[in-house]
């Protein structure tokens, strides 16, 4: 069975080089409320691994990761 997130906002990184991805996620996550979901488009492998750190540290939980290829998508449900 596969889980579906509707997510509440959708940030698309694919433009974005990986050390600016969480500064702006940052930015996205001050505006949502706490329980809802972010979905986080990126195609930098980089971000992965930083995505992930930064998510620990501010508390919040990924709830979902979805591989396509080259692009990954991401849910991250705020604390």
């Amino acid at each position: 069975m596969s889980l579906q997130y509707v997510p509440d906002v959708i940030y698309d990184a694919c433009q974005t080089g990986a050390e600016e991805v969480v500064d702006i996620l940052f930015l996205e996550m001050e505006k949502l409320i706490s329980g809802q979901i972010i979905e986080v488009i990126s195609n930098e492998p980089m971000v992965r691994e930083g995505l992930a750190a930064w998510i620990r540290i501010h508390k919040h939980t990924m709830v979902d990761r979805k591989d396509f290829g080259e692009i990954s998508y991401y849910y991250i449900k705020k604390r």
